[in-house]
């Protein structure tokens, strides 16, 4: 008699365990069972737990290639979590089933050796086991379309149990927080008198960044630096020609060129840069005393290296009498105030463009492709997985409370799910591969040498570590090009990601070479952990100060310059219970979950091979060398810019 030893990693599901029996069966490369074992109940842990098993065989079993695992429910159906299998052979050799999963209903689950694999090298009862849980998957992870014109997301009211998030997505704990500052200073007024208010709320959270904000938020440098490093960093592109819809002339400007040369000699010399919110162009708000523009900006290079606007026109469509073009020479509350117009589309479209449709929709596309198109022993379903935590889970409460009719969103904006849809709608007809490549992105708004920008320096960075581990797993698995064009799953893979994407012919249809696979997964891991970080976790430092970043404007834009004062600002602004939103709303999108993973960490090990162990560790060192980097050049800034350090990232969309 030979014995196989059997190790359990658990989750501790005592209920689960008590109205349900679990059941273990081994399978070796010749698709033959041993016994089934139940799952032994003895030992109990405070949050997981080690359970060892014996299965005896009179002849030699040989390799171990599946696990299976049933679950037969005695009074009520409760689910249970496996985490990890190891066996260990009576000749010492040791195979390693990563799990990870959550056992619902009665269906036997069969778990592959840990060791990935691609579809063409499977053996013929592996390669349909393989077929049969892809189906399973396709049948659980339904593509549907929430709203026309959106990426496609998951469909139905259940998410499966291998995407389900334990915690849910909780604004209460930030409303908790602002209503109880607010509370303690007893402001409650019908109508903002000035900005002092603000001061004395946001004094109350002690930040660093929110506090330079409120004493610098007015200057020119201040406004101009966010474009490069604030919540929305991805707005501004070089200007090498003044479009004719923005008539900006020589004249009007000359007086802000320090360098004494002419406008168009600024341009050429590349000192002019643009930012043009023609995205929000006809889109309708909620209501007809709430309003939003489409503005564009003209911003300039000094010879502080500083940018800093020079020119705003509230409209595309140009006009003295409709759309006058204001400039720094203005009185001051003309000037002020339409650049808080400019910021306030800004506000608009970092939320549903930059980080809603970029990082959090197209996330869940990836996510959702990768369920249905690649196997749990793929090597990329293995690389993908840990980036793309949660984002299902995050996404359909999302949808349930943040951006749906009545939702938060359209509480605190100017927005309800008409003008929601229609800004995704006109995003959508841009949205490329290419426009998700993040060097590319920064080839094609001129923005590689402009000074001071250090979401790009920063980005660059990651960018190139995770392409570089990505490249060393790649090669480990794929010898050649041809080994990539015949692997069906991922084939199939970036076929369904096109789907998804609802404007297929933006999107690769197939991938031809480990280059190009290389370049794609990078992508999907750099949007998904870094590019979320950039324009996620500085919300409240940036947003905070109403005047800064107002989600809706309570007035009409002026149509003529000297008709404004602070009065008509104060009363521009958000209304006490937007301001409250906004406040508890970005407080909680800017904190880090409880037991956070970051960037290049893998507890739960997907890859059991060495090469791949190897190259996570080279991984983990390059970031933190990136890390350190970043650590150093920030001591010499007047602003921490902390939002693409490495232990800073989250591995997924998963806030």
């Amino acid at each position: 008699m030979l014995t196989y030893k059997v190790t359990v990693s658990t989750g501790l599901e005592v209920i689960a365990e008590e109205t349900n029996s679990i059941y273990l069966t081994l399978i070796n490369s010749k698709d033959q069972s041993s016994e089934r074992v139940l799952v032994n109940k003895s030992y109990f842990a405070d949050l997981k737990r080690e359970i060892s098993l014996n299965i005896h065989v009179e002849e030699d079993f040989g390799d171990i290639v599946l696990v299976k695992l049933e679950k037969e429910k005695h009074f009520v159906n409760i689910k249970w979590f496996c985490e990890h299998i190891k066996v260990q052979t009576p000749s010492e050799k040791c195979f390693e089933f990563p799990c990870q999963c959550w056992i619902e209903d009665e269906k036997p689950v069969f778990i592959r050796e840990g060791t990935a694999g691609l579809p063409q090298d499977d053996p013929g009862f592996l390669k349909e086991k393989r077929q049969k849980e892809l189906k399973s998957r396709r049948d659980r992870f339904r593509w549907t379309e929430w709203r026309q014109g959106f990426p496609k997301s998951i469909d139905g009211e259940t998410l499966p149990p291998e995407v389900k998030k334990n915690k849910d997505f909780d604004l209460n704990i930030g409303k908790a927080k602002v209503y109880s500052i607010v509370k303690r200073l007893k402001e409650f007024i019908p109508s903002w008198r000035d900005l002092e208010i603000f001061e004395k709320i946001l004094k109350e959270f002690n930040i660093n960044t929110v506090e330079k904000v409120m004493q610098d938020w007015s200057k020119d440098y201040m406004f101009g630096y966010q474009f490069l490093n604030g919540c929305n960093p991805v707005m501004i592109g070089k200007c090498m020609d003044i479009p004719d819809k923005f008539p900006v002339t020589h004249e009007m400007v000359e007086g802000f060129l320090e360098r004494g040369v002419t406008l168009q000699e600024e341009l050429k010399a590349g000192n002019i840069y643009i930012v043009d919110y023609e995205i929000l162009e006809g889109v309708p708000t909620s209501s007809d005393q709430l309003y939003l523009t489409a503005p564009v900006c003209l911003l300039y290079k000094n010879r502080s290296d500083q940018i800093v606007p020079i020119a705003i026109q509230l409209s595309q469509n140009p006009g003295e009498k409709k759309s006058p073009i204001f400039l720094p020479s203005d009185n001051e509350h003309d000037w002020m105030l339409a650049k808080m117009w400019v910021k306030s589309a800004d506000f608009l479209v970092h939320q549903l463009v930059t980080h809603l449709l970029k990082t959090h929709l197209i996330s869940e596309v990836f996510e959702m492709a990768m369920h249905r198109q690649l196997s749990a022993v793929h090597p990329v379903y293995k690389l993908l997985k840990p980036h793309v935590r949660f984002t299902i889970a995050i996404n359909a409460e999302a949808r349930e409370k943040l951006i749906s009719e009545g939702g938060v969103f359209s509480q605190i904006s100017s927005l309800n799910g008409d003008g929601i849809t229609k800004v995704i709608q006109n995003a959508m007809d841009t949205l490329t591969y290419e426009s998700l490549c993040f060097p590319e992105t920064i080839e094609a708004r001129g923005m590689k040498d402009v000074p001071n920008y250090y979401y790009r320096d920063d980005g660059k960075k990651i960018w190139e570590a995770i392409h570089s581990f990505v490249s060393a797993v790649v090669k480990i698995y794929y010898v050649s090009d041809e080994t990539v064009q015949r692997d069906g799953e991922i084939q199939d893979f970036v076929k369904d990601v096109s789907h998804g994407m609802n404007n297929s012919n933006k999107f690769p249809q197939s991938l031809k070479t480990r280059k190009g696979l290389v370049k794609y997964l990078t992508v999907v891991i750099f949007n998904a952990s870094a590019q979320h970080a950039a324009v996620n976790f500085g919300q409240f430092d940036w947003y905070s100060w109403i005047p800064n970043g107002p989600s809706t404007m309570r007035k009409p834009p002026p149509e003529q310059k000297g008709q404004v004062d602070m009065k008509y600002i104060m009363e521009s602004l958000p209304d006490h219970l937007r301001f409250y939103k906004v406040l508890g709303t970005f407080w909680v999108l800017s904190q880090f979950q409880e037991k956070e993973i970051f960037l290049g960490t893998y507890p739960e090990m997907c890859f059991t091979e060495q090469p791949v162990k190897e190259a996570i560790k080279t991984f983990q060192k390059k970031l933190d060398e990136v890390t350190n980097i970043i650590k150093s050049r920030n001591e010499g800034l007047p602003f921490d810019y902390c939002y693409l350090s490495p232990d800073k990232i989250p591995n997924s969309v998963a806030i």
